[in-house]
């Protein structure tokens, strides 16, 4: 080692030339100029200025503030001057602490009550009647006539604020003289009037009432002879007929609502008609008419018991004639079509049975159902339809007489048809040895007329056929294959 330094491998160390800062050659090929230090600078770092000396302590006073907050002249604080030592006061009387606005707070001597003078009870009033005041002169006439006018003045404004008051205030709603002033009667009712006919033919028609145990049901009725007979409709009575347990009576409206018993004679359910027999003595009878001479437009009027209203009368007109009409259904085994009479006089369940009278007086028709909007609507819309009593009669005299009714059959089953040109009724299938099968009606065929009665669908063949007597030979038009025919067919008994 030399110097006190170590030595590696025997070799002194390397020291690497310093860098010369600050200098600069021509051989870098840059002006010596650009990096050298400024002429007077000998070191790394120029020259330090001289810092000002700052003095310690508070900062001088400005004079403005000094001559405004400052010390007068000989002072040596800037409190007030100390209070001169106070004066001994000289003995005299006790001054008086109300009088000293500078005087402490203390206490002041206990209030001592000022004694209340005693309350002298003065004598009551002495009282005398108006007599005396009148007449024995206890009051001054100037007194008196002083009460008198003020009574008066207090009088008068109470009446006008009453006159006053009464103008505003409502009329009573009450008066217990008011009487009606009393009218002529101004109706005149002419023979054949509404109300003339009704009073006539409403003793002729009945209320109807079948009961079994807690149900009942209502229908109507009418009388047609002396002997009790009774004109229904069959769905009317077809409980008290099946059900061993129903109870059928008669309700007259006689004034005294007589309820009678009855039986049933006999029923067609072919025609939705029943007869029933009472036994009572002189008993209104109707009169019955003739329902073939009805044209429409004709007023009629409908009596009978809807919902068990008894003795209800409509009115209204004929609105249609031979409207065929299948009744069945409704519980009862009707499994009718019926050539019915059709009005806009209201009819409604219950009115069944009961009487459709003309301008007369003369029942045409026995008032049996009505057509409805469906659902929960089951009421009149105009819509009402009876059997003519033509049929009606017919029937009655048959049951009557003999306890049964014959329809007249052409002996086919027939459906509605059409091809867009001409409506008819085609035979379905055909009775065997019926007057169809007869006359050479084979199924297929369509027939379009019977008699002098055009058919465009089933339901009026139905009627077509039956408005002709058991037995009776009529003509009727059928088409085959296109081809237009006529056979003549003998009507048989069903």
């Amino acid at each position: 080692m030399s110097n006190g330094s170590p030595v590696a491998n025997g070799h002194p160390p390397r020291h690497p030339e310093p860098a010369t800062v600050g200098r600069a050659s021509s051989a870098d090929g840059v002006p010596v100029g650009a990096y050298a230090r400024p002429g007077g600078v000998n070191g790394s770092f120029g020259p330090r200025p001289q810092r000002p000396v700052v003095p310690l302590g508070a900062p001088p006073t400005p004079e403005y503030l000094a001559d405004a907050f400052g010390r007068s002249p000989g002072e040596s604080s800037i409190g007030r001057p100390p209070a001169p030592p106070a004066a001994v006061p000289a003995a005299g009387p006790e001054p008086d602490p109300w009088r000293d606005p500078n005087a402490a707070a203390q206490l002041g001597r206990p209030a001592v009550p000022t004694p209340e003078p005693e309350r002298q009870e003065l004598p009551p009033a002495e009282r005398f009647s108006l007599r005396q005041a009148l007449f024995e002169r206890r009051l001054r006439p100037s007194a008196i006539i002083g009460v008198l006018v003020t009574a008066l003045v207090i009088g008068a404004v109470g009446a006008a604020i009453g006159v006053f008051a009464a103008g505003r205030l409502p009329a009573p709603a009450t008066d217990p003289s008011f009487e009606l002033a009393p009218v002529s009667p101004g109706i005149t009712r002419e023979p054949g009037s509404v109300a003339d006919i009704a009073a006539k033919v409403l003793p002729a028609v009945v209320s109807l009432e079948v009961r079994t145990g807690d149900v009942g049901e209502t229908g109507s009725g009418v009388v047609i002879d002396g002997d009790g007979h009774i004109l229904t409709n069959n769905h009317v009575v077809s409980t008290a007929a099946t059900d061993p347990s129903a109870t059928l009576t008669v309700i007259f409206d006689d004034g005294r609502q007589s309820r009678v018993p009855a039986t049933i004679v006999g029923r067609d359910p072919l025609t939705d008609l029943a007869v029933l027999k009472v036994d009572v003595q002189n008993a209104t009878v109707a009169q019955i008419g003739d329902s073939d001479a009805l044209a429409v437009g004709d007023p009629v009027i409908a009596i009978g018991s809807p919902l068990g209203l008894a003795g209800t009368v409509t009115t209204g007109i004929v609105s249609a004639k031979d409207r065929p009409v299948r009744l069945q259904g409704g519980g009862s085994d009707t499994d009718a079509v019926i050539d019915a009479i059709q009005t806009d006089a209201a009819v409604n369940p219950g009115n069944s049975g009961g009487a459709l009278v003309d301008a007369s007086g003369a029942v045409v028709g026995i008032n049996s159902a009505i057509r409805t909007l469906g659902g929960d609507s089951s009421g009149s819309i105009g819509l009402g339809f009876a059997i003519p009593i033509d049929t009606a009669r017919s029937v009655a005299e048959q049951i009557i007489r003999t306890g049964s009714v014959q329809h007249s059959t052409i002996g086919v089953n027939a459906r509605s048809a059409t091809d867009g040109v001409t409506d008819g009724a085609q035979v379905q299938n055909v009775q065997a040895g019926g007057p169809a099968a007869a006359a050479g009606i084979a199924e297929g065929d369509v027939i379009t007329k019977v008699g002098d009665r055009q058919v465009g669908n089933a339901d009026e063949l139905t009627v077509a056929v039956r408005q002709n007597p058991v037995g009776a030979t009529v003509p009727v038009v059928l088409l085959r294959d296109g081809r237009e025919m006529t056979v003549s067919v003998t009507l048989g008994s069903e």
